[in-house]
């Protein structure tokens, strides 16, 4: 994570800079997936992804923001984070910056920010992950998790 001069974390520039990559070549998706250790058995993670066709392009992110990993996609390089912390953190950062991605951050720190105690909170929480993935236009013939997976799972019994 960079630090400038006066403490802050990431300087001006760096944000505008990184919301405008994020805006134009990045994504931003829920996740909705198993996971047995979970009270209904399901959570709902954000990812944050930028994609470019030189690795160099994407090399700098992992140093600047402290987090992700860079990975190659066949014919592109990605950089790419999950970790639950470092996506509201960055989300916050970016988003007075973003002019394209304004409202996807907005329903990703919605989900961020849902705490889950009731199945009702986690069928809300999976809901904007299907709003959220209606942005992302490669969503719509990939992604098979969707908030009925979770509406089947349990029966009207539960």
């Amino acid at each position: 994570m960079t630090v400038s001069a006066v403490g802050k974390e990431c300087v001006e520039v760096d944000r505008a800079y990184l919301a405008g990559l994020i805006d134009g070549d990045g994504a931003i998706m829920a996740l909705i997936e198993k996971h047995n250790e979970k009270k209904f058995h399901f959570r709902v993670r954000i990812e944050i992804k930028v994609t470019q066709k030189n690795r160099k392009d994407v090399l700098f992110l992992p140093a600047l923001l402290g987090c992700g990993a860079i990975r190659s996609n066949r014919t592109t390089w990605e950089w790419i984070t999950r970790d639950q912390q470092q996506v509201g953190r960055i989300l916050l950062l970016i988003r007075p910056y973003s002019r394209m991605k304004r409202r996807q951050i907005d329903i990703a720190l919605k989900i961020l920010r849902t705490s889950i105690k009731k199945f009702g909170d986690l069928l809300a929480v999976a809901r904007l992950a299907d709003a959220l993935s209606r942005f992302n236009v490669r969503s719509n013939n990939r992604r098979k998790n969707h908030a009925t997976m979770i509406e089947a799972h349990f029966s009207s019994n539960d």
